[in-house]
């Protein structure tokens, strides 16, 4: 029984120290993006992303929660319009500070989360004329703290929040090709 003990705490043992290994060799920042092609110019489009009321019509994540609460302080628009949202565990808690603009063609947020675990991170909105369409590119990027390392280890953030920026501007998309 002891020899059976032994052996799977060593497994143990040997179980995580792999998982920390593979956590440490991880980047200490990442960047999650996706882009889409709208078939409209940045003028229609920014209005859609620069002001958090509108951007909270075509967002994945109001999908995932529509009974959270919302708040909406700081400026009416752009530059220092700030939302905060309290919301179910698919949401969490956290808030979208617009830090700065460039109309029409960029608007960088900064991401507060609270909630299911605290991280600060930059957003990024640019959108680039090509021809009859406008690419808009959705980007995240921030540091990653080792016990993101860790849970990196297990989990596609790429791919899980990825999927999320493929849906919504997807929905952005339909929005401003009305």
């Amino acid at each position: 029984m002891r020899k059976i003990l032994a052996v799977i705490g060593g497994a143990l043992v040997l179980c995580v120290a792999v998982v920390l290994v593979l956590a440490a060799m991880k980047p200490d920042v990442f960047r999650i993006q996706r882009s889409v092609a709208i078939k409209a110019p940045p003028a229609k489009i920014y209005p859609l992303i620069g002001d958090l009321r509108a951007f909270a019509q075509w967002s994945p994540f109001e999908k995932k929660d529509p009974d959270m609460k919302r708040a909406y302080t700081g400026a009416p628009t752009g530059k220092g319009q700030v939302y905060e949202w309290d919301g179910n565990n698919n949401i969490g808690a956290g808030r979208l500070i617009i830090a700065d603009t460039a109309e029409p063609s960029k608007v960088t947020m900064q991401l507060e989360m609270i909630r299911p675990m605290e991280a600060h991170n930059m957003v990024d909105f640019t959108l680039a004329p090509n021809g009859d369409t406008t690419t808009v590119t959705w980007a995240m990027r921030g540091q990653t703290p080792f016990l993101g390392k860790i849970l990196h280890v297990f989990m596609d953030m790429d791919r899980m929040v990825g999927r999320d920026f493929e849906a919504g501007l997807t929905d952005l998309k339909t929005i401003a090709e009305k």
